[in-house]
Protein backbone atom coordinates (compact mmCIF):
# COMPACT_ATOMS: atom_id res chain seq x y z
CA UNK A 1 0.00 0.00 0.00
CA UNK A 2 1.34 3.34 -0.96
CA UNK A 3 2.16 6.11 1.78
CA UNK A 4 -0.42 8.11 1.18
CA UNK A 5 -3.17 5.07 0.45
CA UNK A 6 -2.16 4.15 4.22
CA UNK A 7 -2.35 7.31 5.59
CA UNK A 8 -5.97 7.42 4.45
CA UNK A 9 -6.91 4.21 5.98
CA UNK A 10 -4.98 4.88 9.11
CA UNK A 11 -6.68 7.97 9.81
CA UNK A 12 -10.51 5.63 8.48
CA UNK A 13 -9.50 3.13 10.93
CA UNK A 14 -8.58 5.58 13.44
CA UNK A 15 -11.99 7.62 13.13
CA UNK A 16 -13.97 4.53 14.04
CA UNK A 17 -11.95 2.88 16.58
CA UNK A 18 -11.46 5.81 18.35
CA UNK A 19 -14.96 8.22 18.16
CA UNK A 20 -17.25 6.58 15.87
CA UNK A 21 -17.74 2.91 15.74
CA UNK A 22 -21.45 2.69 15.29
CA UNK A 23 -20.99 4.45 11.82
CA UNK A 24 -19.89 1.25 10.06
CA UNK A 25 -21.51 -1.28 12.05
CA UNK A 26 -18.64 -1.73 15.19
CA UNK A 27 -19.30 -2.27 18.88
CA UNK A 28 -16.39 -1.87 20.77
CA UNK A 29 -15.81 -4.73 23.44
CA UNK A 30 -14.13 -4.35 26.58
CA UNK A 31 -10.99 -2.96 26.62
CA UNK A 32 -11.77 -1.29 23.57
CA UNK A 33 -11.45 -4.34 21.28
CA UNK A 34 -13.48 -5.15 18.04
CA UNK A 35 -13.07 -8.76 16.17
CA UNK A 36 -10.40 -8.39 12.82
CA UNK A 37 -12.78 -10.01 10.88
CA UNK A 38 -15.75 -7.57 11.68
CA UNK A 39 -13.51 -4.80 11.45
CA UNK A 40 -12.14 -6.21 7.83
CA UNK A 41 -15.89 -6.89 6.82
CA UNK A 42 -16.92 -2.97 8.74
CA UNK A 43 -14.00 -1.53 6.09
CA UNK A 44 -15.18 -3.01 3.19
CA UNK A 45 -18.96 -2.26 3.92
CA UNK A 46 -17.72 1.10 4.00
CA UNK A 47 -15.10 1.59 0.85
CA UNK A 48 -12.24 0.58 2.79
CA UNK A 49 -11.45 -2.41 1.62
CA UNK A 50 -8.28 -4.14 3.29
CA UNK A 51 -6.42 -7.85 3.45
CA UNK A 52 -5.36 -9.09 6.83
CA UNK A 53 -2.27 -8.69 5.23
CA UNK A 54 -2.57 -4.97 4.86
CA UNK A 55 -3.98 -4.36 8.09
CA UNK A 56 -0.94 -6.01 9.74
CA UNK A 57 1.36 -3.32 7.48
CA UNK A 58 -1.06 -0.91 8.90
CA UNK A 59 -0.61 -1.50 12.45
CA UNK A 60 3.00 -2.55 11.98
CA UNK A 61 4.19 0.67 10.06
CA UNK A 62 2.09 3.28 11.77
CA UNK A 63 4.29 5.56 13.59
CA UNK A 64 2.71 6.37 16.18
CA UNK A 65 1.84 2.88 16.68
CA UNK A 66 -2.12 3.64 17.24
CA UNK A 67 -3.43 0.92 16.98
CA UNK A 68 -2.89 -2.79 18.70
CA UNK A 69 -3.74 -6.49 18.32
CA UNK A 70 -4.74 -8.68 21.47
CA UNK A 71 -2.59 -11.83 22.35
CA UNK A 72 -4.48 -13.98 19.93
CA UNK A 73 -4.42 -11.51 17.40
CA UNK A 74 -7.82 -11.75 16.98
CA UNK A 75 -8.86 -8.23 18.18
CA UNK A 76 -7.38 -4.91 17.37
CA UNK A 77 -7.88 -1.67 18.99
CA UNK A 78 -6.98 2.00 19.31
CA UNK A 79 -4.50 1.98 22.02
CA UNK A 80 -5.67 5.67 23.21
CA UNK A 81 -7.15 9.00 22.07
CA UNK A 82 -10.78 7.38 22.07
CA UNK A 83 -13.82 10.13 22.28
CA UNK A 84 -16.36 7.01 22.77
CA UNK A 85 -16.99 5.30 25.93
CA UNK A 86 -14.65 2.94 26.79
CA UNK A 87 -12.70 1.08 28.98
CA UNK A 88 -9.32 0.35 27.91
CA UNK A 89 -8.01 -1.76 31.48
CA UNK A 90 -4.98 -0.04 31.59
CA UNK A 91 -2.97 -0.55 35.05
CA UNK A 92 -1.88 2.69 36.88
CA UNK A 93 1.73 3.54 36.60
CA UNK A 94 4.75 5.61 37.84
CA UNK A 95 5.54 8.00 35.41
CA UNK A 96 8.84 9.54 34.89
CA UNK A 97 9.98 13.17 36.93
CA UNK A 98 8.89 15.00 33.69
CA UNK A 99 6.44 13.91 30.50
CA UNK A 100 5.88 16.34 27.78
CA UNK A 101 2.91 17.88 26.07
CA UNK A 102 2.72 19.72 22.49
CA UNK A 103 0.11 22.55 22.10
CA UNK A 104 -0.89 25.65 19.86
CA UNK A 105 0.05 28.94 21.18
CA UNK A 106 -3.94 29.62 21.31
CA UNK A 107 -4.28 26.96 23.72
CA UNK A 108 -2.09 28.79 26.24
CA UNK A 109 -4.63 30.82 27.88
CA UNK A 110 -6.72 27.95 28.33
CA UNK A 111 -4.08 25.91 29.81
CA UNK A 112 -2.82 28.48 32.01
CA UNK A 113 -5.94 29.36 33.65
CA UNK A 114 -7.21 25.57 34.34
CA UNK A 115 -4.39 23.39 33.34
CA UNK A 116 -4.23 20.39 30.61
CA UNK A 117 -8.08 19.10 29.87
CA UNK A 118 -8.80 15.81 27.95
CA UNK A 119 -11.57 17.74 26.87
CA UNK A 120 -13.78 15.09 24.66
CA UNK A 121 -11.40 12.27 24.85
CA UNK A 122 -10.57 10.11 28.04
CA UNK A 123 -7.22 11.57 29.22
CA UNK A 124 -4.63 13.89 28.25
CA UNK A 125 -1.50 12.81 26.25
CA UNK A 126 2.05 13.34 27.59
CA UNK A 127 5.16 11.69 25.94
CA UNK A 128 8.49 11.16 27.80
CA UNK A 129 10.04 12.71 24.47
CA UNK A 130 10.36 16.46 23.37
CA UNK A 131 10.53 15.58 20.07
CA UNK A 132 7.11 13.89 20.01
CA UNK A 133 5.49 16.93 21.64
CA UNK A 134 7.25 19.09 19.78
CA UNK A 135 5.56 17.29 16.38
CA UNK A 136 2.35 17.12 18.24
CA UNK A 137 2.01 20.70 18.73
CA UNK A 138 3.12 21.03 15.37
CA UNK A 139 -0.44 19.84 14.30
CA UNK A 140 -1.59 23.60 14.36
CA UNK A 141 1.57 25.97 13.40
CA UNK A 142 3.91 26.66 15.38
CA UNK A 143 4.59 24.53 18.66
CA UNK A 144 4.71 25.14 22.12
CA UNK A 145 5.97 22.15 24.62
CA UNK A 146 4.97 22.74 27.83
CA UNK A 147 6.70 20.39 30.24
CA UNK A 148 4.96 18.51 33.11
CA UNK A 149 6.09 17.77 36.59
CA UNK A 150 4.62 13.65 36.54
CA UNK A 151 6.45 13.36 39.87
CA UNK A 152 4.95 15.94 41.71
CA UNK A 153 1.70 15.41 40.28
CA UNK A 154 2.06 11.91 41.13
CA UNK A 155 2.84 12.70 44.87
CA UNK A 156 -0.09 14.48 44.93
CA UNK A 157 -2.37 11.88 43.80
CA UNK A 158 -2.28 12.62 39.64
CA UNK A 159 -2.95 9.21 38.41
CA UNK A 160 -0.82 8.06 35.54
CA UNK A 161 -1.30 4.97 32.77
CA UNK A 162 0.95 3.85 29.95
CA UNK A 163 -1.09 2.98 27.21
CA UNK A 164 0.50 0.13 25.16
CA UNK A 165 2.60 2.62 22.64
CA UNK A 166 4.14 4.26 25.67
CA UNK A 167 1.62 7.73 25.58
CA UNK A 168 1.55 8.75 29.39
CA UNK A 169 -2.30 9.44 30.32
CA UNK A 170 -3.90 11.21 33.06
CA UNK A 171 -7.31 12.85 33.63
CA UNK A 172 -5.70 16.02 33.76
CA UNK A 173 -2.86 18.18 34.70
CA UNK A 174 -3.65 21.37 37.36
CA UNK A 175 -1.50 24.46 36.27
CA UNK A 176 0.67 24.50 38.91
CA UNK A 177 2.58 21.04 37.56
CA UNK A 178 2.97 22.65 34.54
CA UNK A 179 6.72 24.27 33.76
CA UNK A 180 8.77 26.12 30.56
CA UNK A 181 5.47 27.28 28.88
CA UNK A 182 7.58 28.83 26.27
CA UNK A 183 5.16 31.34 24.91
Amino acid sequence: MDPKTATRYSKFLSQHLRHQPEAIGLTLQAGGWVAVADLLAACAAHGYPLTRDELDDLVEDSDKQRFAYDEAGQRLRAQQGHSVAVNLELVPATPPAVLYHGTAPAALPAIRATGLQKMSRHHVHLTADEATARRVGQRRGRPVLLAVNAAAWHAAGGVFYRSGNGVWLTEAVPPQYLEGLDA
